[in-house]
């Protein structure tokens, strides 16, 4: 990679009191294993130890997560990488019948990428194996071994150019300058302000803050081309607006947001392949787009789409033009975990655009791709999932500055999902094949019984299996889980199970006062108006038959195959008016919002969000 810009004389600075650091111990008193292996390491390769505990949080936030490997393929605390073990991946929007752009009003849309080969690069367990004189099994296993190699790989950085910014920066993996400084950046602001954890493995480890550190100033990381915060590394990559035979084209929609449509959602997606063969295919002017991309080792941000235009990635077209879609290098259930660099780099980006576009940071308008919904019950069982069970949103919300849970009055009837991520290890089944059992680790998925009883069998989700057999712990079953920050409805407690109002029916999971998985919350909710037996939910907001111009087809309201009745309570996302956008040719001065007088209120309905007609419910306060 290219040596990030110098800092000349506050690198000095900031490197000589780090130096000065380096044999003393970031925790006074007792020390846990983990923390006794930094200080080892550090101290065995000369390293400063404020500098390896900050490179390994930025990595992995020092979990061993089981020796799995992260989405960009890194093991361990220190991120060791081994792409050969990690192997092939395969695009999420190739799998199942979701069309990604989701508009009745144009032909499904269902492109094939293919398998992914991994990169070549980031192949940094050969190199610290060799510095080691041992083998990368051990090093992808053996968590104090990891450390050392990772201690191994700085101190060798270091020795080719006496400066421990740029052995930071060179540690991120990264050929690119921006993303490579931005990196350094984040571990020299961690290594300030300090931090403290337990790791997943019960290991706690403490960073003492350095408050008189001189960080290095930061330079221009973000192009000038391109809608980013400041301090993280942006880059464009655009997708192809390209008219293509046939009278069609792609791989996006031009329009005029937020002037024609407020944005009301930000939509996280996990790519389920590589960084490189990722940005190949949004370029390809046959396929399919998003927003943004975020890379995994070093959080690296490229730009796809303008925000103002509508990507096509989210499977439901209302949702679409209403939203914004980041994906984020990684699979959703292939045993990975995403790393501390990505979430803080998301978070950014995330927090710069809800500020822009004034859009709420809360489970209801940031939302997972496993919380859209079908837009007709024959597309619900073709829905995605991404970015799975063990996105940990309680974190990613800390670092948007909007924490989860918490807020309500003991009894409140409204409550916040919100697990000890990493105690939270759910029996799934299918990560690394059909029936496969995963590795046990932290998610963010509640799952709920059809009884208070763990024996008790899962919900039936209706629209996911529409033969009405019960919901399964498989990892891309949806039909019977709850995930962190989202908001219920309680409809009934028994000791220590609460049962919640779920797609029609009461979802029972564990809520033991010492161990609480749901917190009381406050809001509002739904419930039919009085004399409905039952009001129809819909998966998107389109406006009634009248509002649409000569010229524009209308486009059905049609029901999802569930119930909701008189008694249920549903927390309420906001009133929403009804939109559609008309945009089926390649000039976009033939695109038409048509905007009706019905308006919705969105809820949560299910493990995905859902509307219904304002005038069919009444939405009251929580108590």
């Amino acid at each position: 990679m290219s040596r990030p810009v110098p800092r000349a004389a506050a690198i000095t600075a900031a490197i000589t009191l780090l130096t000065g650091l380096a044999a003393t111990p970031a925790q006074a008193g007792p020390t846990s294993q983990r923390q006794r292996d930094f200080t080892a390491a550090a101290t065995e390769f000369g390293i400063p130890e404020n500098i390896l505990l900050g490179v390994s949080y930025l990595e992995s936030r020092w979990d061993a997560n089981a020796g799995t490997p992260s989405t960009s393929a890194g093991y361990g605390p220190m991120h060791l990488t081994d792409l050969r073990e990690a192997g092939v991946a395969t695009s999420h929007h190739d799998e199942g019948t979701e069309d990604p752009r989701g508009d009745d009003a144009r032909p499904a849309r269902h492109p094939q990428a293919g398998p992914a080969a991994p990169p070549p690069t980031l192949q940094t367990v050969d190199e610290a194996a060799r510095l080691l004189g041992t083998d990368a099994a051990t090093l992808r296993s053996d968590a104090k071994q990891n450390i050392r190699g990772g201690a191994a790989l700085l101190a060798e950085y270091h020795r080719s150019a006496n400066d421990w910014y740029y052995a930071v920066a060179r540690y991120s993996g990264s050929a690119d300058q921006a993303a490579a400084q931005t990196f350094a950046d984040e571990v020299f602001d961690t290594v300030k302000t300090g931090v403290a954890r337990t790791t997943d493995d019960g290991q706690q480890v403490t960073l003492s803050p350095t408050p008189d550190l001189a960080v290095p100033p930061h330079g221009e990381t973000t192009a000038a081309n391109v809608e980013c915060p400041k301090r993280v590394a942006c880059e464009s990559v655009p997708a192809p607006y390209q008219e293509l035979p046939n009278d069609d084209y792609g791989n996006h929609d031009l329009a005029d947001r937020p002037s024609s449509q407020k944005i009301d959602h930000i939509v996280i997606h996990d790519t389920e392949g590589y960084w490189a063969n990722v940005l190949d295919l949004v370029q390809d002017p046959t396929y399919v787009s998003w927003h943004y991309s975020i890379r995994s080792a070093d959080g690296l941000i490229a730009q796809h789409v303008p925000t103002k235009d509508v990507a096509w990635h989210a499977g439901n077209w209302y949702v679409n033009a209403k939203s914004i879609g980041i994906e984020h290098e990684g699979f959703a259930a292939k045993g990975t975990w995403y790393t501390e660099a990505m979430y803080r780099s998301s978070a950014k980006l995330v927090g710069y655009l809800s500020r822009k576009y004034g859009i709420p940071l809360d489970r209801a308008h940031i939302i997972g791709h496993d919380n859209v919904p079908g837009t007709t019950p024959a597309t619900i069982p073709g829905m995605h999932w991404d970015p799975g069970p063990y996105w940990d949103w309680s974190h990613y919300f800390d670092l948007l500055g909007a924490p989860l849970g918490g807020f309500g009055l003991p009894g409140s009837s409204l409550v916040t999902i919100d697990p000890d991520f990493a105690k939270n290890q759910p029996a799934f089944t299918g990560c690394d094949g059909p029936g496969t059992t995963c590795v046990p680790r932290g998610s963010e998925a509640v799952i709920l019984h059809s009884e208070p009883s763990e024996s008790s069998p899962l919900l039936v989700d209706i629209g996911l299996h529409p033969k009405g057999t019960a919901s399964t712990m498989d990892v891309a079953d949806v039909g019977s889980r709850v995930a962190t920050g989202q908001r219920y409805a309680v409809a009934e407690v028994r000791g220590d199970w609460t049962a919640i109002w779920y797609l029609g029916q009461k979802g029972w999971f564990q809520n033991p006062r010492n161990a609480r998985v749901a917190k009381p919350a406050i809001g509002w909710v739904v419930t039919p108006k009085p004399g409905a037996a039952s009001v129809p939910v819909f998966g998107r907001a389109y406006p009634e038959p009248e509002a649409y111009p000569a010229g524009v087809t209308v486009q059905a309201i049609t029901p999802l195959p569930y119930t909701l009745s008189a008694g249920q309570k549903y927390s309420s996302g906001g009133t929403v008016g009804s939109e559609y956008y008309w945009a089926t040719t390649f000039d976009p001065a033939n695109h038409v919002v048509v905007k009706g007088k019905l308006k919705y209120v969105q809820i949560q309905f299910g493990h995905r969000i859902a509307f219904v007609k304002a005038d069919d419910v009444r939405i009251v306060p929580a108590f």
